[in-house]
């Protein structure tokens, strides 16, 4: 792991998104809370905030980090075949939240993909990316999205 021990404690937040494209038909039952595995949306967003809170366990030389906020959203994009995930993670430490808000998002496009693929198989998982961050010494972070 890097050492951050000469680093100063600030507020650090990251926000990452994330999508899972879909059939129409899937994207209905996902509404509709008609799922055979049940409400898709809740479970993946219990899932993502679960992971974020693990990710040092996932990523190897990642830092363990006391999180002090993290959620997670997913909504349905009917128009865009799609359901958008976005995640928001806050601590006050010595190092970032990056990884802890991509790996949230990654678990809970898993996971709505782990749910509804006994109905389409073809989803697509993507376009997971760092947003925005804020804090530490380098600052504040935007991705300039289209």
């Amino acid at each position: 792991m890097v050492d951050v021990s000469a680093k100063a404690v600030t507020e650090r937040e990251a926000v990452a998104r994330g999508e899972v494209a879909m059939r129409p038909a899937t994207l209905a039952l996902i509404a509709a809370g008609t799922m055979p595995k049940g409400d898709v949306l809740a479970v993946a967003k219990l899932a993502g905030i679960m992971a974020a809170k693990r990710t040092a366990e996932l990523i190897p030389l990642c830092h363990p980090l006391g999180l002090t906020h993290v959620d997670v959203t997913l909504a349905p994009e009917p128009a865009r075949r799609r359901v958008t995930i976005e995640s928001r993670v806050r601590v006050a430490a010595k190092t970032g939240v990056e990884m802890e808000a991509l790996t949230a998002v990654a678990v809970a496009g898993l996971t709505l993909y782990d749910m509804c693929k006994a109905v389409d198989r073809e989803m697509t998982i993507g376009a997971i990316r760092l947003v925005e961050k804020r804090g530490g010494k380098s600052g504040t972070f935007r991705r300039r999205e289209s």
